[in-house]
């Protein structure tokens, strides 16, 4: 179940770059992950050889048909959904407007939302806002500040007759830690609400089945999984027929998922997107796409939870650098191979700063994870600094990372 890591990282031209004469490390992946050569030259070709709108009498236009319909196919393999309940759109958040504003609008004053401390801003906001235009009410579930996890407790006393929608993520963009995502949908269906899961993070690291986890809606971002600048969504059959979607008088009634897409798509995105699924599944066997991609995700797991930990085991060592989550090496699979943390006297802008400088790419800020930068009050200091690896990152730019850290711990 090994993953041959050098030689994938050789199909990522990315990997290749230097700054100040050192390799670049990428451990900027939960931005955005590195691309593939070969969805560089899917979108190349199709722009340079195919290039034509939909619906056409003529052969590039048909291309352009058969490409859609590769990704919606491509989409449901990835999802674990069929091809007509797949939608794409600019990217997830612009999605969640849309479908969260169609949801809305089939809700009544009074009605309750949960979403959770532990979310990207792009599963909150929109709740936020559709709440304030129809009357809703929002709950929002604790996180356990000691490892960052969800008070599970806590989420169950939230459920009452008035909840109609539980929307979480399936796992933590600022600190990796993992949902349970079975046990919260199961939760949410005995209480008649809609699952509704934000899979962005989740998706380059883990295995997604829409169906095996109960989900009625599910969201993420091919650029997260080593595609193109693009959002998709999966919505459950039934409920993507019975939303309300807004759409120009002249459209067709399509099937379920694709009423949610609006205007001209971007071909030669949806072109890398199928690109980027097929990369995925070809790092693992077997006699169809889906389960080639069970096999491939079993082995980008094992390799990630072992960086996880040997990081792990490595961070505890540094002076004064303080991890948030999930900090014990033997719960590494709990998590993702994303970490947050501060360091004393100097800002998390600071250390990414310093980090850049030697190649070493991070973020720093808020994350975009309000509720927990308000939760663990780091949103007046900066928020964190965050590393967060991929399934092209070796056991020695971990070293590396981590020497770097030890040497700016130790000048204060």
């Amino acid at each position: 179940m090994s993953l041959p890591v050098n030689e994938i990282r050789d199909r990522f031209p990315a990997l290749r770059r230097h700054v100040n004469d050192r390799p670049v490390v990428y451990f900027d992946g939960p931005s955005g992950a590195q691309v593939p050569g070969t969805v560089a030259e899917a979108m190349r070709s199709y722009l340079l050889t195919t290039n034509a709108n939909a619906l056409g009498a003529f052969v590039t236009s048909r291309e352009t048909e058969a490409i859609y319909d590769e990704a919606r196919r491509a989409a449901a393999d990835f999802t674990g959904s069929d091809p007509g309940e797949i939608a794409f759109g600019a990217n997830m958040t612009t999605l969640s407007y849309a479908l969260t504003r169609a949801v809305g609008r089939t809700l009544k004053p009074g009605d309750e939302i949960i979403t959770t401390e532990l979310e990207h801003e792009g599963n909150v906001s929109p709740w936020l806002q559709i709440a304030k235009d129809f009357g809703l009410a929002v709950r929002t579930v604790p996180l356990r500040r000691e490892d960052a996890t969800l008070d599970m407790d806590a989420y169950a006393a939230l459920l009452g007759d008035r909840t109609r929608v539980v929307a979480f993520t399936l796992a933590s963009n600022a600190f990796g830690s993992k949902t349970d995502v079975r046990r919260i949908t199961g939760l949410a269906h005995e209480a008649g609400a809609l699952a509704w899961g934000d899979a962005v993070h989740f998706a380059p690291h883990e295995r997604i089945d829409r169906r095996a986890f109960g989900l009625d809606v599910l969201l993420c971002s091919p650029y997260k999984f080593f595609g193109p600048h693009l959002g998709l969504a999966a919505i459950d059959r039934e409920l993507a027929t019975t939303l309300p979607a807004d759409r120009v008088r002249p459209a067709a009634e399509n099937p379920p998922g694709h009423r949610f897409e609006t205007g001209t798509q971007p071909h030669e995105a949806i072109a890398g997107f199928v690109a980027a699924v097929d990369y995925l599944a070809g790092l693992g066997k077997g006699p169809d796409r889906r389960r080639r991609l069970d096999d491939a995700y079993a082995r980008i797991g094992a390799h990630e939870r072992e960086l996880s930990a040997h990081a792990l085991r490595r961070m505890a060592s540094i002076k004064g650098l303080k991890v948030y989550g999930i900090t014990d090496p033997d719960r590494a699979g709990e998590r993702t191979p994303t970490f947050s943390f501060t360091l004393p006297h100097r800002s998390p802008a600071q250390v990414a700063e310093q980090l850049g400088e030697q190649g070493i790419f991070t973020s720093a800020g808020n994350l975009y994870a309000f509720n927990a930068s308000l939760a663990y009050g780091r949103e007046e200091a900066g928020g964190w600094t965050r590393a967060g690896f991929l399934h092209y990152t070796t056991r020695s730019e971990v070293d590396r990372f981590c020497d770097a850290i030890t040497e700016i711990a130790g000048h204060p």
